[in-house]
């Protein structure tokens, strides 16, 4: 018989998202369980399926992905959507074979169409073309949530989906080849203070809007999604705030007291022109965000300079 203990399994524990909700358990005595990537490849059906009958997890935290800034999706688009779809397949399917109660996929605000009307709503789902420099993954996350709504609709899954807006925090990837844009310029500005370079280059014109989350609130939101919501429309989470990328790059170059200046490299892709999310739906339900901008990347900034020996 199964046991009725809830036993929560955090899918891609070691990433940004899935750290930061495995922090966000252990605080309030919850101690999920976690799989390595050595003993556990998502991307295999047979594997996945073998894991979740040996563990019988109640809970499923689906934060696994591969992720990258728009550079990584240029260059490697057959892995983005391959590794994607497989993840979310596995684990959906053998989370609803297995038994498991409740399931939160974590979607991205990427998914939404290019030039959508601000700020983004969930119904802006489908109803435009997509962001061409971000596409796989998009189509990929879009069938993650399709796959949720099909499995409650036919089978009765409690799976919910959350969009996230842009992320940020402790964990992050600084990885100038495969990283977002704001761990990017903290790198950037980072080293060209260490060499006492003259300038600092940033992809773009600088005019594309962004709005970013500390992924400890995320994870907050997930938590409380995950005790407080039971719907298979998907709800956004974000701060309903946005800043221009030259405006975040000033910011940055604040914190990290660097003393050049900004050049802009209009010949590298600018992206959607702004994304921003309507948080209307999370905010009814009682979540909010709590952790400012310049807080927050003074807090990353001070945790990349004690790690930087090890990324």
């Amino acid at each position: 018989m199964r046991s009725t203990a809830v036993t929560v399994f955090v899918a891609g524990h070691n990433g940004l998202v899935g750290s930061a909700i495995c922090r966000k358990l252990r605080s309030s005595g919850v101690q999920p369980v976690v799989a390595e990537r050595s003993e556990l490849d998502l991307t295999r059906q047979s594997a996945v399926e073998a894991w979740f009958e040996e563990h019988s997890p109640t809970e499923v935290y689906l934060a696994a992905a591969r992720v990258g800034g728009i550079h990584a999706n240029n260059s490697s688009p057959a892995d983005f959507i391959f590794e994607n779809l497989a993840i979310q397949t596995n684990v959906i399917h053998a989370a609803w074979k297995s038994g498991v109660s409740k399931l939160l996929f974590l979607g991205s605000s990427c998914i939404y169409p290019k030039l959508a009307p601000q700020p983004m709503t969930e119904d802006c789902l489908l109803d435009g073309k997509l962001e061409p420099t971000n596409e796989w993954y998009a189509v990929a996350k879009i069938a993650g949530i399709k796959m949720c709504q099909a499995y409650r609709r036919q089978y009765g899954f409690n799976a919910i989906s959350v969009m996230p807006t842009n992320l940020y925090g402790p964990g992050d990837n600084f990885d100038l080849e495969t990283s977002h844009v704001l761990p990017a310029l903290i790198r950037k500005f980072h080293e060209a203070k260490q060499s006492a370079a003259a300038s600092v280059s940033v992809w773009g014109t600088g005019n594309p809007r962004r709005e970013f989350l500390h992924v400890d609130d995320l994870a907050d939101a997930c938590v409380f999604l995950m005790r407080n919501y039971d719907d298979e429309d998907i709800i956004n989470i974000g701060w309903g705030k946005d800043i221009s990328i030259g405006e975040l790059a000033a910011l940055i170059r604040d914190v990290t007291e660097y003393g050049g200046e900004l050049e802009f490299d209009s010949s590298k892709p600018d992206g959607t022109p702004r994304k921003l999310l309507d948080t209307s739906r999370i905010n009814a339900l009682g979540w909010s965000p709590g952790i400012g901008l310049r807080e927050g990347i003074e807090g990353t900034y001070a945790w990349f300079v004690d790690s930087v020996d090890r990324l």
